[in-house]
């Protein structure tokens, strides 16, 4: 059933990424009721699947031109391919999986805030796929077996091994091949994977075109309504493009709830996307949709419960950190780089934050 898991109140654990940013509130009116943006015209990139729906549908219906932005959508084919970029300043923003970006941070790859969620995985969205003559019938018959996934230890992987261990299959068992999602299709149809791990709209598209079968559905178990994109900047961009980030931010929210509740917006979204990447009409009328959460409060209202619980399976699977991952006794130092600050320090859950105040992150 389609809906959002909106968990909140006065329990502020987060951890692994910096939850709270520089770029003050967001007012939700058009860039005529707000400062102009410092940068008007920004490069995004982000994966074109419907789990970036809500800035497609942002794009498609020029909410981000309302608040005075050019977005130059760049195509990427992982969040792990973008982080490199976006530190490097080529890419203001990035939308994509939150592993990616905790795995960077953690890594001390990058230093980033994520400022808004992107989506919650419904039925049908991200899966498992074989095609009709594969022999591979089951999750048990993928033991040796090599099975494509877009990038190594992403999200994807995650909610792989997590639906894998919960059939008695070890995910060490299996070859994890990284292949692109356009590619993947012909992959299998060679024979040179046996299986391959799709979201929508590659997966409805796998269907319609070589008659691709699911073997697995990966929304359920311990991964059922699993946070799995989010938006993203640099801490150093943020502090640098308060006003833009704030006129992204709500184009980006409006499109989200458009998203959320109409489902031929985005069919629509999916359909426009910049050449070659929009899906056809048939393709988008019968892709699965995720829930797409959408904030009332400032730049960074992200649910901190959605998100410890992608680090409580990446710790389960990833073997994510050398370090207790939950609030120590004082109530805000994890043991190694992590600083978490609950919510009453900045005055509740949708205390606005100015240029000048501290921030939750990565602390050496």
């Amino acid at each position: 059933m389609k809906g959002i898991r909106r968990v909140r109140g006065r329990a502020l654990l987060v951890t692994a990424v910096a939850l709270a940013l520089t770029a003050g509130c967001s007012n939700g009116g058009g860039v005529a009721n707000a400062a102009r943006p410092e940068k008007p015209v920004l490069n995004v990139a982000v994966v074109p699947a419907v789990d970036s729906a809500g800035f497609f549908v942002a794009l498609d219906r020029g909410l981000f031109k309302a608040q005075g932005l050019t977005v130059n959508f760049v195509p990427v084919s992982s969040s792990e391919t973008a982080i490199a970029n976006q530190v490097a300043g080529a890419y203001d923003i990035t939308g994509g999986n939150y592993v990616s970006y905790i795995q960077a941070q953690q890594a001390h790859r990058a230093n980033l805030d994520i400022f808004a969620e992107g989506s919650v995985m419904e039925p049908g969205t991200q899966g498992i796929y074989t095609l009709p003559d594969s022999p591979v019938a089951n999750l048990g018959d993928l033991k040796g077996q090599t099975v494509a996934i877009n990038a190594p230890d992403n999200i994807l992987f995650l909610l792989t091994a997590s639906v894998l261990a919960e059939h008695g299959v070890s995910p060490r068992s299996v070859h994890f091949a990284s292949i692109p999602f356009p590619e993947m299709t012909g992959e299998l149809k060679s024979a040179a994977v046996s299986a391959a791990v799709m979201p929508e709209p590659y997966a409805s598209g796998a269907e319609e075109a070589q008659g691709g079968v699911p073997l697995a559905d990966l929304d359920q178990g311990a991964t059922t309504n699993f946070p799995v994109e989010g938006y993203v900047v640099t801490k150093k961009w943020a502090a640098e493009h308060p006003r833009t980030l704030a006129a992204f931010y709500r184009a980006l929210e409006q499109g989200q709830r458009i998203a959320d509740v109409s489902r031929a917006a985005a069919e629509q979204a999916m359909v426009d996307m910049p050449a070659p990447f929009g899906v056809s009409a048939e393709t988008a009328a019968v892709m699965a949709l995720d829930s797409y959460p959408v904030s009332t409060g400032p730049v960074g209202s992200v649910d901190k419960i959605r998100l410890q619980r992608v680090v409580d399976v990446m710790r389960q699977f990833l073997g994510f950190g050398n370090f207790r991952h939950r609030l120590d006794a004082d109530g805000q130092r994890l043991s190694g780089r992590w600083l978490i600050l609950p919510a009453e320090v900045h005055g509740g859950e949708n205390a606005c934050l100015t240029a000048g105040d501290p921030v939750a992150g990565a602390v050496t």
